[in-house]
């Protein structure tokens, strides 16, 4: 693995340092997002008990946002 890092590297015109942090970056963001649809399934299995409830329920969310507020 150190050697294909090496030539990515090498290829990219990059320093091993470079090449991990944006490694680490990517692997980061993956797996918040995977963290944050893991948690939204499980809000949304709680929530509503069919799928066909979610579309009103963000419409309604949406207009109610848009709505003037009062002073």
């Amino acid at each position: 693995m150190l050697d294909r890092a090496t030539e990515m590297a090498k290829r990219e015109n990059r320093t091993m340092s470079e090449l991990v942090r944006e490694a680490l970056r990517e692997y980061e963001r993956k797996s918040w997002w995977s963290e944050m649809n893991a948690f939204g399934q499980r809000q949304g299995q709680r929530a509503w008990s069919h799928e066909a409830d979610v579309e009103p329920a963000v419409r309604a969310i949406r207009r109610a946002r848009r709505a003037p507020q009062a002073p």
